[in-house]
This record gives structure tokens, sequence and C-alpha cells, in this order.
């Protein structure tokens, strides 16, 4: 909120302006002009950029999807009514597609994090977390409300090994309240009952999401960048797709998951897909009962979960491919 009254600024050195309901005639397109999330650009845009002596090229980069059909219509033109094409770009999973966002560098940041328990306990001590038995697993939820959620911490409450479950401020909250008997839940809250332990944290930049991510043994995730970004942490998790009208959100979860879980035993992909479809839905007797079947492999989720993004980037992540798009069609 603090930023809106700026008309520029800069991040990480990107170069952000701010888009005025009146937009500046003067303006004119680099060499690529990138639209996105189906944001159109103002009509001067598009009219500097048809009357430009070299036509920029024109993206439109598209929402990430693990569905078959991205990859057919990844790189193709579409005719605007300025006369120019613009070229859907669709991020993806697969060799055809755009590729997924992940810093050059995240790698090998994220292993040296891992390879030693000191720096997850630096950043517990940091929250506030009282030392926890050495056997503890830790789980971070940031997702929507669901029913299931409830009936998972009362399962991890119940069981013999202890669970500590770290949770931002976020509306996965309105589902732990009501459960708790609380009307709120500050910053900083410590409940304990039985073998689990809850800690309340406060919202955090990505970086220190990151962190966060790579400190835990479960990440409970929602929406597309905290579900990419768990990806990279090399960690099992839960992905809480945002919900669409006809359960449409359900054919894009269980697209992905067949891509993921490709090469998992049967058991341990059907424990996998029954666990977040029903978290999903909020069926919170079948979130249970899938928790119990995943459980058993553990190990093999484990695994897999350290051995994705290497295959996931393995053809390149989103920027370098875009830029191999671009220098490909500006030649």
């Amino acid at each position: 909120m603090l930023f809106r009254s700026l008309a520029q600024q800069v991040c990480q050195g990107v170069d952000i302006r701010h888009w005025p309901a009146h937009f500046p005639e003067e303006w004119q397109p680099g060499s690529v002009v990138i639209e996105a999330f189906a944001c159109e650009l103002p009509a001067t845009a598009r009219q500097n950029m048809a009357k430009s002596p070299t036509p920029p090229l024109w993206l439109n980069l598209e929402y990430l999807s693990a569905e078959p059909w991205i990859d057919e219509c990844h790189g193709l033109p579409s005719l605007q009514q300025n006369g120019l094409n613009k070229f859907f770009f669709f991020p993806g999973f697969s060799p055809r597609s755009g590729g997924l966002l992940c810093e050059r560098s995240l790698t090998a940041q994220r292993q040296q994090w891992q390879e030693s328990p000191a720096p997850r306990q630096a950043l517990l001590a940091g929250f506030g977390l009282p030392e926890q038995p050495p056997q503890t697993r830790y789980v971070s939820i940031f997702t929507y409300e669901s029913a299931a959620l409830p009936a998972l911490l009362a399962h991890w409450r119940d069981g013999q090994d202890p669970i500590c479950c770290l949770i931002p401020q976020g509306r996965a909250l309105n589902s732990i309240l009501p459960w708790l008997g609380v009307a709120e839940l500050p910053v900083g809250t410590l409940w304990q009952q039985g073998s689990l332990t809850i800690l309340i944290l406060p919202m955090t930049d990505q970086e220190g999401y990151d962190r966060l991510l790579w400190s835990c043994d479960l990440n409970l995730v929602r929406g597309e960048d905290s579900f990419l970004r768990a990806q990279w942490a090399g960690r099992p998790f839960l992905w809480h797709i945002y919900p669409q009208a006809d359960d449409a959100h359900l054919e894009k979860l269980t697209a992905f998951l067949r891509l993921y879980g490709h090469n998992l035993s049967p058991t341990c992909y059907n424990a996998l897909i029954s666990l977040c479809v029903s978290y999903d839905k909020g069926q919170a007797e079948e979130a249970v009962a899938a928790w119990k079947s995943l459980e058993q492999h553990a190990r093999e989720l484990q695994e897999h979960a350290q051995r994705w993004p290497g295959q996931a980037l393995a053809g390149g992540d989103l920027a370098s491919r875009l830029v191999q798009f671009s220098e490909k069609r500006l030649k």
C-alpha cells in the first residue's frame, strides 16, 4: 500500500513503473513487449507498437498449467487488430512448454541451507519456537480454507510422532480458529496439545518464505507461486489449488500430479492424489485416510521430491526459454 503513490521504483534491478489510467502517449516499446496474465495493453501502447519503425516482438505470458493442451498452443501467433502478431507463451512442465520460473542460484542456495540442521535451528529460534524433540517433523501450512485441515491437525495431535505446524497468517487460519475455539491467533501464538505444536508466523517476503519451505519436512501450499517455490524446496508438498467453478481446478491439479508422480509407486501415487483432492474438496475423513496411506511411503516421497527440481528444469528455466524464443524471432 505504501508504494501506490510512486510513479517508478527499482527492485533488484527491475524498473517498475506505475500504469496510470491515462497511459503516456510518449511511451515507446522496446524490442520485446510482454503482456502478462491477460492484462490487455492500453490502446496507446498498441498503437505505438504498430507505428514503431521496428515493431516489437509481442508476447502474451499465460498462467502456469500442466495440462497437455498448452504444448500445442505454446508459441502460436495471433494476429491483432493493429496488424501485429501476439505470440502465446505458456509456462509449463514439459520440454515443449515455456518452462518454469527459477532463479539461477536458487538450487545451490537451498542445498547449502539443507546440508546441516543449523540454519533451520536458527530460523526456528528466530520465530520464538521452543526447542522441539529431535524426531519432530515440521509442516508449513499456507493454504486456503479447508474442512480437511482441522481433521489432519486432530490426527497429528492424537498420533505418536511429534509434529510442529508453522502457519503464516492467512486464510488457513479461518479453518483453524473454530477447531481451537478461539476468535483470533495473533503472530507468535504457540499452542501445544498431545503430539501437535502450532506456531503462528508473520507474513514474510519471498526469501523468508523460501527458507521456511526449505526448513520443513512437508509444505502445504496454495495458488501458483508458493506451489512452484515448494517444488524448488525439494520437500514433499500438498497443493491446494485455487478453486474454480464446476471443479475446473481439479483437472489442473490432476494434470500436474500425473506429471509429478508418474514414476512413483502406484500406491504412493494414488495416496498423493487422494490427499490433494480430498484437501481441495474439504473432505475430512478422506484426507486423514489418504495421509495414513501416504505415511507408508514417506521415504519414497522424500527422495522423489529431492529429484524433481532437476527433472522439471532439465530443459531450461522460463527466463532462459523466453530469451531463446525471443532471439529466434528477432533475427
